[in-house]
C-alpha cells in the first residue's frame, strides 16, 4: 500500500511511499481509508518518530476485511476510526472499540474530523460536571476542538466565552462572548485550555472557587510561569487531560449530533494527501479555522 511514512530530512518528517499492508489482530478490521484529518499532536509527533512508521490518528473509510472474532461492522460498512497511528495510509487496521459506523447522510470527510478533536471536546466538558448555567471559557476556540466544544457546551446550557485570534463564525456556533484576549473577561466556572503558556496562567486566575481547568492542549509551545502563591488559594482544580481510548460510544454520540444537524463541522483546509506539507504548514501557521482533511486519492 501507499502511506505517509516517517522519513528524516523532510519538511514535516513524512514522505508518501510504499509501506507494508497492516496485519490485523482478531478484534481489528481493515479499513480502506478515504479521508484522514490532521491534529497538532500527530503532525508534531511525526517529525520525532523513528523512520519507517505510518502515522496519523483519525481516518474514515470503508471496511474491506471484518474482524476475525466476529465483532464489529461487516465488509462494506462506512466507518470512522481512531488509533495511535496508521491513519495516513491507503489501509488501516483498527480495533472495533475505536470506530463507529457513519450514517449515510454524513460525508466521510466530515466524519474523519471527529475522533481526536470531537472526543476531546466532549470528554473534557463532560468530565467538568454539569454545564447548565455555567460560564465556560474555551481557549484556542477557532480550532477543531474549540469549535466542537462551543457547540456541545451551548447545547447543554452553558454561557460560552471563546478566546481566539480568528473569531469568525464562533458566535454563530453559540459562543456568547468572542474575545481576542482575556483582559476584561469575567470569572468563569470551567476552562477548556488548549493554548498553554501565559494563556493557561491567565485562565487559572479567572477560574472561580470550586471551578475546574482542563489542560487539553499546548499549541503555543510556551512555558507557563505562575507567580508565587498563585496556586495557594481557595480550592479549584487544574486537571491534566488525555482523551484516552475506547472511542466507539463517543463517536456514535458525535455522529448522531452531526446527522441530526446539531453539530456543525468546519473544514478549513481540504486537499490531496500528496499536499500533506501544505496542509501541515497551514495548520501550524494557524491559517486553518476548524479542521484540515486529506483526501486519500
Amino acid at each position: 500500500m501507499r502511506a505517509l511514512v516517517t522519513t528524516p530530512d523532510t519538511k514535516f518528517g513524512l514522505l508518501l511511499k510504499e509501506a507494508p499492508d497492516p496485519v490485523p489482530s482478531a478484534d481489528q478490521v481493515i479499513i480502506e481509508v478515504k479521508n484522514a484529518s490532521l491534529n497538532h499532536g500527530d503532525v508534531a509527533m511525526a517529525a520525532g518518530a523513528a523512520p519507517g512508521r505510518v502515522q496519523g490518528w483519525d481516518a474514515a473509510g470503508v471496511v474491506v476485511q471484518a474482524a476475525a472474532d466476529g465483532t464489529g461492522p461487516e465488509v462494506g460498512a462506512r466507518v470512522v476510526s481512531f488509533g495511535p497511528n496508521g491513519a495516513w495510509a491507503e489501509k488501516r487496521a483498527v480495533s472495533v472499540k475505536e470506530l463507529a459506523v457513519v450514517p449515510d447522510s454524513v460525508d466521510l470527510a466530515v466524519a474523519s474530523t471527529l475522533p481526536v478533536a470531537g472526543v476531546t471536546a466532549a470528554r473534557a466538558l463532560h468530565r467538568s460536571g454539569d454545564l447548565a448555567g455555567k460560564r465556560v471559557l474555551i481557549t484556542g476556540a477557532s480550532g477543531g476542538v474549540g469549535r466542537y466544544a462551543i457547540q456541545i457546551a451551548t447545547q447543554e446550557g452553558a454561557h460560552v466565552v471563546a478566546l481566539a485570534r480568528r473569531g469568525d463564525g464562533l458566535a454563530e456556533l453559540g459562543a456568547k462572548e468572542v474575545v481576542a484576549d482575556l483582559d476584561n473577561v469575567e470569572p468563569v466556572d470551567i476552562v477548556l485550555e488548549n493554548v498553554g503558556g501565559p494563556t493557561l496562567v491567565r485562565s487559572w486566575e479567572l477560574l472561580k472557587t470550586g471551578g475546574v481547568l482542563q489542560s487539553i492542549g499546548w499549541t503555543s509551545m510556551e512555558p507557563a510561569v505562575f507567580q508565587p502563591y498563585a496556586t495557594v488559594t481557595d480550592p479549584k482544580s487544574l486537571v491534566a487531560f488525555q482523551s484516552g481510548n475506547h472511542y466507539a460510544s463517543d463517536l456514535e454520540y458525535l455522529l448522531k449530533l452531526v446527522a441530526d444537524g446539531k453539530l456543525k463541522v468546519d473544514i478549513g483546509w481540504r486537499g490531496s494527501w500528496t499536499e500533506f506539507d501544505e496542509a501541515a504548514a497551514a495548520l501550524f501557521g494557524r491559517q486553518v479555522s476548524g479542521k484540515a482533511v486529506l483526501d486519500v486519492d
